[in-house]
């Protein structure tokens, strides 16, 4: 047993079985415990791979589709760039290097990087010490100075908590965690049905509710809608609203139990970009996609920027580029964490764009078209 799971069993024993949303949170962001907190889980060694860390194009395009934006606001003196989740710095790394085409841009911008992991903060450090431009460190969006805003945020929705409704016979009932005799930890359901929820469903049916992910969302679409700018969220997710138990657990790679080892594996959960972009909406932002990455990367020129990059490189590095693009775009299925199919990193991430209403529709959201 994990040391947060002794913390976990200790906190149901005193108040109860717990939600899911709260289990999770336990998880992840634990103070002491937390797996974000103690650790840095990217890249082979760790839990999983990330975009930025696959290819320097990642960062370099999604940093040249902020200037773009920045230009598109009129250029405003001072605008705040804000990444979620930062990882390691890769992409924010790659993005300022990029950059270095517009002087304008990178003298006009303030850039935040919101983390709540002191490991990886100390890893973003690293890799920004001499980007050039200011940059500060916040543990949320309310640290974040008001006015224009362009945020980035790769990967980061799929990792907040999520709520967990089984529909039983009485209606829609919360999932809880409960305190097993074996000293695992297992799942029932509340006693008093969730009033609010009318949805039918069949019996059995779950329904997954990311109100945290609503909550940043509607605090991001508020900003830029009163101040102007622009958020672009890439992640892993689905189109449309629907039912269903997303959340997946890794550990070195491999699935595993959301259960089993509290603090030591990664838990994420699928992002409805449906309901992200009706929180956006209603907070006065425009929403432009989603799309899938493979089309948002190749529309904003991902194959022009592999070419320039093949033509300073050899044989071996040519070869590497091309992997990574096939990698960023691949839509075929392709074996996934324990050897399941799943469909292509082109495919299965998509992109979305907020916007305030006086910016044009932002580059890469055209119709899919590949």
């Amino acid at each position: 047993m994990t040391r947060l799971a002794e913390e976990i069993r200790t906190i149901i024993d005193t108040e109860g079985p717990m939600p899911f949303d709260r289990f999770m949170e336990l998880c992840l962001a634990h103070p002491k415990y937390g797996y974000y907190i103690t650790r840095d889980p990217f890249g082979a060694d760790g839990d999983f791979v990330t975009a930025p860390e696959i290819s320097q194009m990642f960062g370099e395009l999604v940093g040249l589709w902020a200037a773009h934006i920045w230009s598109s606001m009129d250029c405003p003196e001072v605008v705040q760039l804000v990444e979620l989740g930062p990882g390691r710095g890769t992409l924010m790394a790659d993005a300022l290097r990029a950059c270095r085409v517009a002087p304008e841009f990178l003298a006009a911008i303030e850039v935040t990087m919101v983390e709540t992991s002191p490991v990886l903060r100390q890893r973003q450090q690293e890799a920004l010490a001499d980007c050039g431009v200011p940059v500060s460190w916040a543990l949320g969006l309310s640290e974040v100075p008001r006015g224009p805003l362009i945020v980035i945020a790769n990967e980061f929705f799929d990792a907040l908590p999520v709520r967990h409704f089984a529909r039983v016979q009485e209606g829609w009932s919360e999932k809880l965690i409960g305190n097993g005799p074996d000293g695992r930890f297992y799942a029932g359901v509340s006693s008093n049905p969730e009033p609010l929820i009318q949805a039918d469903a069949p019996l059995g049916s779950v329904l997954e509710i990311g109100a945290i992910g609503h909550q940043y969302m509607s605090e991001i679409a508020r900003n830029i809608a009163d101040f102007g700018g622009a958020a672009l969220v890439i992640d892993y997710g689905h189109t449309q609203t629907s039912l269903g138990d997303t959340v997946q657990a890794l550990w070195r790679h491999q699935p595993i139990s959301p259960l089993e080892a509290p603090g030591e594996c990664d838990v994420t959960a699928h992002v409805d970009f449906a309901s992200l972009g009706r929180a956006a909406e209603a907070s006065g932002a425009l929403v432009s996609g989603p799309v899938t990455q493979a089309s948002f990367l190749m529309q904003i020129g991902l194959l022009h920027r592999a070419d320039a990059l093949k033509r300073r490189a050899d044989p071996a590095q040519s070869i590497d580029i091309d992997r990574a693009v096939e990698r960023l775009t691949g839509t075929e299925p392709e074996a996934g964490a324990g050897g399941k199919a799943v469909p292509g990193m082109g495919a299965l991430f998509k992109a979305m764009a907020i916007t305030s209403t006086n910016v044009p529709k932002p580059p890469g959201f055209e119709p899919d078209a590949y």
